[in-house]
């Protein structure tokens, strides 16, 4: 027979009776002083925290990066060194939907990777796509409000959505994207990642080189078309978590290829277009991908919430020899990433298991909420302030980063003059054969539905530029799939 432990509360003490609460009488009722059933209610009433406002739906697990190239020259970084092996938790998403979402719904899914080095946690927080809707992050909040639930109806809203791509030109690369083939991957397994930012790599030199990061399917593209995806949704809200976790518990170990684009730092003067524009790519014939190494998926988690739930990715860390840039998203994400973690998780929710780093970890952050570890990390409790004179943790000028080149005066500039949003959308869609354009038009038509007129109009006009027949496609399946017909009063509405 198997020698089970006891039963405890949660200080320890020993549970009698789980089975039966503590009633005057046997018909009752219950007794306040019935501190194991007032405990187990207390917390199941706390079992939920707060939802991430965007990727909140998710699934991960734990694998490993492995360095095969050499890129030496570029970066000091330990983890990027040859033959360097490190760990790392990748937690795969979607943007817009929330925790109940289903996971075969058309989003952009977000590819968030956290690598436990050996000097500190460095995340990479990108998405499936290489470029995002907008380029200046005053418009963040903005665009998540349309990808949202409207709040009078409290249903997502298709003419929010389309207003605020019409009215935002940036937008159009993304969304050609997000309506082609690659819009609904069949599982996380069957699609590419990217750190869509701009990012920096220096060395021991002081240069600096602008660095672009891609992870590249070994398991080839798999997608839904939108027929296929509501088939699945009928069957199964969970087809990601399915087939990810499974896949790794069969021995399916799910691959990607490490590439970097890199740029010399002066280049990005030179440049036709914004290299910190996170609308825009890097042409590949300018800046080859190198490939660098390979991520594996190995492990699942033991517990979700724990884990994948709780894990928290911020662009903010870094560790010497990876940098930032002038992307204005990405400087805005720094911020904003840490702080949702403070209010999602705690204070301190790197003193979390799944966020904690692999190396040794010395501050003199103290008290507040979700402090589990003493006080201070210095070693020695009468070093509580810094300077001090007796043995804290001093800072190390190794770590110390070439200087920045930043040049203009400080002002709200307008990110809509003197941008191409059409030049890019366009070599996209001349990329696509017959078939993808066919499906194209007809994916967007569907997500038109019900959108006024006038929006429309706006939306197609943008379409045109790109390309007369991306314009001549979708107002045919507009015709086609709703009897849309352009009027006088759609057409002036502007």
């Amino acid at each position: 027979m198997v020698d089970k432990p006891t039963m405890t509360t949660t200080a320890g003490a020993p549970i009698p009776d789980n089975q039966n609460s503590l009633t005057a009488g046997e018909r009752g009722p219950v007794l306040l002083q019935d501190y194991q059933l007032i405990e187990k209610l207390a917390h199941q009433n706390r079992e939920r925290i707060p939802e991430r406002v965007v990727h909140a739906k998710g699934w991960g697990a734990y694998g490993t990066l492995k360095i095969t190239g050499d890129i030496s020259k570029y970066t000091k970084a330990k983890v990027l060194q040859p033959g360097a092996e490190t760990p790392l938790l990748i937690r795969f998403s979607t943007v817009a939907g929330e925790l109940g979402a289903a996971d075969a719904e058309r989003d952009v899914r977000g590819f968030a990777i956290k690598f436990y080095t050996p000097e500190g946690n460095w995340d990479l927080v990108g998405n499936n796509t290489p470029v995002f809707f907008v380029r200046d992050p005053l418009k963040f909040p903005d665009f998540i409000h349309t990808q949202k639930r409207h709040p009078r109806t409290n249903l997502r809203s298709a003419t929010a959505m389309w207003d605020f791509w019409s009215l935002s030109p940036e937008s159009l690369h993304q969304v050609t994207i997000l309506f082609s083939d690659r819009g609904i991957p069949v599982a996380p397994m069957f699609m590419n990642g990217y750190g869509s930012h701009t990012y920096s790599f220096w060395n021991d030199a002081g240069e600096r080189y602008w660095v672009k990061f891609h992870f590249k399917t070994q398991q080839g593209h798999k997608f839904y078309t939108n027929e296929e995806a509501e088939q699945v949704i009928g069957k199964s809200r969970e087809s990601y978590q399915e087939a990810l976790f499974h896949a790794i518990e069969r021995g399916e170990y799910p691959k990607w290829t490490v590439q970097v684009q890199i740029m010399p730092e002066l280049d990005a003067e030179k440049t036709p277009y914004n290299p910190f524009d996170l609308t825009k790519v890097w042409p590949h014939a300018d800046y080859p991908p190198i490939t660098i190494g390979e991520i594996e998926l190995n492990r699942n988690p033991d517990n979700y919430f724990a884990e994948i739930e709780q894990a928290a990715f911020s662009p903010s860390n870094i560790v010497p020899g990876i940098g930032f840039s002038p992307d204005k998203m990405l400087q805005a994400r720094i911020f904003s990433y840490a702080d949702a973690h403070r209010y999602r998780l705690g204070t301190h929710y790197e003193s979390i298991p799944v966020n904690q780093p692999r190396c040794p970890v010395h501050h003199y952050h103290r008290d507040g909420q979700m402090n589990v570890y003493g006080g201070i990390r210095t070693g020695n409790p009468d070093a509580f302030y810094e300077p001090n004179s007796f043995n804290g943790p001093v800072e190390n000028p190794v770590a110390k980063e070439p200087p920045l080149r930043i040049s203009g005066d400080a002002d709200r500039y307008n990110h809509r003059i003197g941008n191409d949003d059409y030049s890019q959308p366009r070599a996209l869609f001349l990329l696509f054969d017959d078939g993808q354009r066919e499906r194209l038009f007809k994916n967007i038509a569907a997500a038109m539905k019900g959108v006024p007129g006038f929006i429309i109009e706006r939306q197609l006009g943008h379409f045109k530029l790109v390309h007369p027949e991306y314009e001549a496609g979708v107002r045919r399946a507009l015709k086609e799939m709703h009897g849309y017909e352009a009027t006088a009063t759609s057409a002036a509405a502007e």
